[in-house]
């Protein structure tokens, strides 16, 4: 006897305009509708999360570079590490 999991699922109605519909039946088919549509979205979704990411990541590189170029944090961050420093050999 073979045991299936699955997700729990959700139906739900679209309406699309009729350009949009024969689209969809022509590239998917019309017993895949369903299977395409869910498809297209889990591509949109990954594609927008990895987009997000990268948005992030740009920016996280773009503010390190401000800093980077910031000569007084620069100047307060060597003062830090010389404390550290003090700190260490004091020990």
């Amino acid at each position: 006897m073979r045991t299936r999991t699955s997700e729990p699922k959700h139906t739900f109605s679209i309406y699309l305009p009729n350009y949009l519909y024969k689209k969809v039946v022509d590239k998917a088919g019309r017993g895949n509708i369903g299977t395409f549509i869910r498809e297209v979205l889990e591509e949109k979704l990954i594609t927008e999360e990895q987009n997000q990411k990268e948005q992030l990541r740009q920016q996280l590189i773009k503010g390190y570079q401000v800093q980077a170029k910031n000569k007084k944090l620069q100047k307060e961050s060597r003062a830090m590490e010389e404390v550290q420093f003090e700190d260490l050999e004091n020990e």
